[in-house]
């Protein structure tokens, strides 16, 4: 499994906020938040490109379990600045941080192996830490119900 550790520079984004945890994003709220912000594009301005983000943030407890325990979802567009949002969107800004990055392959369904091979082994092997947030860039190769799907990953590390 192939990562890469890069740095990117702060970035500003605008979207939808929700609070939900992993079960209540995959019954249907997620893909419907999805499908709502791809209506609503073209009111974005200042939209960089086509890819749509998924931004996760999450409380730093030591007992927390996505599962159960609710956090910060914010499906979104990279924007080149920040300035006036749709009505009931919001803008993030995102600072310049270090990440681990890893490109998910196969269904989406499948994607918490990727998530517990990075945040479980991959964490351990190196000694890095993760910081209180990661994304995922659903871009041109992004669909969800194909084993040719892909998504890149970003977890954002101390």
């Amino acid at each position: 499994m192939e990562t890469n550790v890069i740095t990117l520079p702060l970035f500003h984004v605008a979207g939808y906020r929700i609070e939900a945890n992993i079960n209540e994003f995959e019954s249907g709220l997620g893909k419907s938040i999805y499908h709502s912000l791809i209506e609503r594009k073209d009111e974005i301005r200042d939209r960089k490109n086509e890819n749509v983000i998924l931004m996760q943030i999450y409380p730093m407890k030591p007992d927390f379990n996505p599962q159960v325990d609710k956090f910060t979802n914010i499906i979104c567009y990279e924007i080149s600045k920040l300035g006036e949002v749709p009505l009931n969107m919001i803008s993030h800004t995102v600072n310049e941080s270090k990440y681990v990055t890893f490109t998910h392959k196969g269904l989406e369904s499948e994607l918490d192996h990727s998530y517990d091979y990075i945040y479980g082994q991959w964490i351990k092997d190196t000694g890095n830490e993760p910081k209180d947030y990661d994304f995922e860039i659903w871009g041109e190769k992004y669909n969800p119900e194909s084993s040719d799907n892909e998504i890149e990953l970003f977890i954002a590390l101390k």
